[in-house]
């Protein structure tokens, strides 16, 4: 079963949806907005993605702003913490091919899991 973290909002986000339906996939949406990974599954996504935390932040999020993230000082493991208080902050959209996963920036980045 192939999954996609997915916030509809987002235009990569919708557009890496469109390219899966397009190749006759309908993978399992999780809105990771609404019911955001625990600890255990977004250490999982970071191991198949084979990314450090920091690596999967929105650097761009008010959030990541306001909670000095940029700070080199920070753990992975506070990093994670922040990602999992603030759902946000995980880059999107993921795709997860069993123990495979890739992030749609850009969208076409995920072929290569499929």
């Amino acid at each position: 079963m192939i999954s996609l973290y997915h916030n509809p909002r987002c235009s990569k986000s919708r557009q890496t949806l469109q390219l899966l339906e397009d190749k006759g996939i309908s993978p399992e949406i999780v809105l990771y907005l609404e019911t955001p990974p625990d600890k255990a599954a977004l250490q999982g996504l970071l191991d198949k993605l084979a990314i450090s935390p920091r690596q999967l932040l929105r650097k761009s999020e008010a959030d990541y702003k306001d909670n000095n993230l940029k700070d080199p000082g920070l753990s992975d493991e506070q990093l994670i913490d922040f990602m999992l208080k603030y759902p946000k902050l995980i880059e999107r959209p993921i795709v997860v091919n069993g123990d495979k996963a890739a992030l749609g920036r850009p969208p076409e980045s995920v072929l290569e899991i499929l």
